[in-house]
């Protein structure tokens, strides 16, 4: 049994935990350890996703199964074209994946994106991610490419959208 509920600040221990138990697997195959560890201190510090919260400069979502939480998603208007709204994190903990609940997040932020009166989800996934054929799967298709650099390393991204 789960459900969906908004993040709040109490929270922000939780959306840590399973960036990290995520990452790890799912990023050591195309990053270095040190790529990793740097990206996650400086996406998922305690004190940048208490920021992201406390402005509501993303909206964070939890999936939580038997009152635990098993993943998240954060999204927002897109800065440079407010009328389009980016996926910026989805993250399912490992031991939860196959279980649909990827479907019911984008679901859900699609669902929240349309009652804000939008009608476009953009995303990135890396280049080498094997989700990008789960997002293709949930009606994204690659939009454009594009290389974002963080501190000495890059992220290689497909841009993918899905039209609501």
């Amino acid at each position: 049994m789960y459900h969906i509920r908004e993040a709040t600040i109490a929270d922000v221990d939780a959306i840590i935990d399973i960036a990290e138990k995520t990452w790890w697997p799912t990023y050591s195959p195309i990053l270095s350890a040190e790529q990793i560890t740097y990206m996650l201190s400086v996406l998922y510090s305690s004190e940048k996703i208490h920021h992201q919260l406390s402005t509501a400069e993303q909206t964070f979502i939890l999936l939580i199964e038997d009152e635990v939480p098993v993943a998240f998603a954060g999204f927002s208007p897109r800065d440079e074209h407010p009328d389009i709204y980016k996926l910026h994190k989805l993250y399912c903990l490992p031991q939860t994946q196959g279980k649909g609940y990827g479907k019911v997040m984008i679901d859900e932020v699609c669902r929240r994106v349309l009652a804000a009166g939008k009608h476009t989800l953009d995303l990135n996934v890396n280049r080498h991610n094997k989700a990008k054929s789960f997002y293709e799967k949930m009606g994204f298709t690659l939009a454009y490419e594009e290389d974002i650099p963080i501190g000495d390393y890059w992220m290689n991204d497909f841009v993918m959208r899905k039209e609501l």
